[in-house]
């Protein structure tokens, strides 16, 4: 293996389980109102009981995300981010914290910036995995190999509409965790039913080898202790985004954001 071990995901969920809590795991857009303002969001969602990051690569077609997520990596662009800026940041968080981060992109901009030249800067940099919405597992070679190489896990997604044969075969890849999409269609547009996939979760959560986690449609606390009696992790974005927009200034954004972790951390507690 060309980089290191990755071990800060999975030693994370240990430790998780034995404390008998689910990871929460809020999703930032990287650039949402410039690098500075999402490196105040790392310390603050950190701070506040984040056991994992996602850090979204914004995008110009987005198809998977809903209107607030869409916005957001508009803002992001707007204000000059890029893919290295983001590695960039990761670097400086490095310093200071051991908490994973999971880069949330789409196949465009890891493309082009090159599947083994990503692999490598993200190995740099201190990412611990990959989440490319639109590559499915059979056609995920391309970037997941040379991932593997360098010690960073590649994250498939599963949804109600998953066929068992899907399902086999996400579970037969996974690395990290398993993200699976608690509604159809893009986020942050329907709310999630908790009781309406829990057997399947626990089913899948019975045949995999990883940890598997709940987002899209979660955005109180009462959804997010549902999801944690039956998952190993919740993952929340768009309410996220939509505080951050909200918010006149920065320091507020700041404020509101690390509040409404502070608050989604306990309800992963079980009891």
């Amino acid at each position: 293996m060309k980089g290191r071990a990755n071990t800060r995901l999975s030693s994370t969920f240990q430790r998780l389980r034995r404390k008998n809590e689910a990871a929460f795991v809020p999703f930032l857009m990287a650039g949402d109102g410039g690098l500075d303002t999402t490196q105040q969001m790392l310390d603050a969602v950190v701070d506040a009981g984040a056991d994992v990051i996602e850090l979204g690569v914004p995008f110009s077609d987005p198809m998977a995300d809903g209107p607030a997520l869409q916005r957001a990596a508009e803002r992001a662009l707007g204000a000059g981010t890029t893919l290295p800026g983001i590695l960039d940041l990761v670097i400086r968080f490095r310093r200071r914290c051991d908490v994973p981060i999971v880069l949330f992109g789409y196949a465009n901009p890891f493309l082009a910036f090159g599947a083994h030249e990503l692999a490598k800067a993200t190995s740099d940099a201190g990412v611990d995995g990959v989440l490319c919405v639109d590559m499915p597992p059979d056609e995920a070679d391309v970037l997941k190999q040379p991932l593997r190489e360098y010690g960073i896990d590649m994250i498939f997604l599963l949804a109600p509409t998953s066929t068992p044969q899907r399902i086999r075969r996400v579970l037969r890849g996974a690395a990290g965790f398993v993200y699976f999409v608690s509604v159809a269609g893009v986020t942050g547009v329907k709310a999630a039913d908790p009781e309406s996939i829990d057997a399947l979760v626990r089913e899948i959560r019975e045949q995999a080898r990883v940890p598997v986690g709940i987002g899209f449609g979660i955005t109180k606390p009462e959804q997010a202790r549902a999801v944690a009696a039956m998952a190993d992790a919740v993952v929340v974005g768009s309410e996220i985004a939509r505080l951050v927009e909200q918010a006149d200034e920065t320091s507020a954004a700041v404020e509101r954001v690390a509040a409404f972790t502070r608050e989604m951390k306990q309800a992963t507690r079980r009891a």
